[in-house]
């Protein structure tokens, strides 16, 4: 058994032109060329989600250098882009599904650029790419009242269950946001592992359900996307990351508190009124 680090990498949009929105975590198609021969040459072997997960519940051994390569939100280029790189190679990867930003007959809108449709995200699992869950509308989830929560959650497992013919074994936060209520809300909904953002290899002592990714950048270099992946000065590369995200945490907390506060205030009015009539 391998409990050693393991870098899980973080992509989104696969682009030439990519929308404003998305620049900034996107890659060009050159650059993903690059940096999945960096892999090859390095003698990486990618796995999916759920098989780190399987072999870390089981112990089974992993292969001398795993790696997991995601992709969040579900970005045409994916399909036009990346899949012929992954095929090139033999690598497997993990796509995360937004349900409703997916093009078809689930579409709710809001989505930042041109999404995948339904044959393509099933032409990807026919090519051996895990598709897990990244909610329906992708909003923060840890903002969320229970109700909607639950519903984000199940209704992209049921939505997935229904398009792919089998429930999805795999989840990531959007926003890389999570909170103990939105992991066990994820766990309950049946999903094995979920991946949260970190900027830090993964290890087996975060747990299932709160394993960390390094993201992928336009701005990231091929000699940083090496380092990323030996786990090399990562501290240096995100130093800036992991300081908004402290701060922001300061941010979301008190909006929860906020949001939990009104919360109790308005059922205790409505239960006086109730009493009252």
């Amino acid at each position: 058994m391998s409990d050693g680090p393991v870098p899980i990498l973080m992509y989104h949009s696969v682009a030439h032109s990519p929308a404003r929105a998305a620049y900034g975590l996107s890659v060009s198609p050159a650059s993903f060329g690059e940096q999945m021969g960096l892999l090859a040459r390095h003698g990486f072997t990618p796995l999916t989600a759920g098989g780190l997960a399987a072999a870390w519940r089981t112990g089974a051994a992993l292969p001398p250098k795993p790696v997991l390569i995601t992709f969040d939100d579900g970005y045409e280029g994916v399909h036009r882009y990346a899949l012929p790189v992954l095929a090139a190679y033999g690598f497997t990867a993990t796509l995360f599904a937004s349900t409703g930003w997916l093009r078809g007959e689930h579409e709710t809108g809001g989505a930042l650029d041109l999404m995948l449709h339904w044959e393509q995200v099933r032409e990807l699992a026919a090519a051996g790419l895990e598709i897990g869950g990244h909610s329906h509308t992708h909003p923060q989830l840890d903002q969320l009242t229970d109700d909607r929560l639950r519903f984000e959650v199940t209704h992209c497992r049921d939505v997935l269950t229904s398009e792919l013919g089998h429930p999805p074994e795999s989840f990531a936060y959007p926003y890389g946001y999570s909170s103990r209520r939105v992991r066990d809300t994820v766990r309950a909904a049946g999903f094995g592992v979920s991946l949260a953002v970190g900027n830090a290899l993964a290890a087996r002592r975060q747990g299932p359900y709160a394993l960390e990714r390094v993201t992928v950048r336009r701005s990231t270099s091929l000699a940083e996307f090496e380092r990323l992946v030996e786990g090399r000065a990562i501290g240096r590369l995100f130093a800036r990351d992991r300081a908004l995200t402290k701060g922001y945490a300061v941010v979301r907390r008190t909006r929860g508190l906020i949001r939990n506060s009104t919360l109790v205030r308005n059922s205790g009015i409505r239960k006086a009124n109730g009493s009252r009539a």
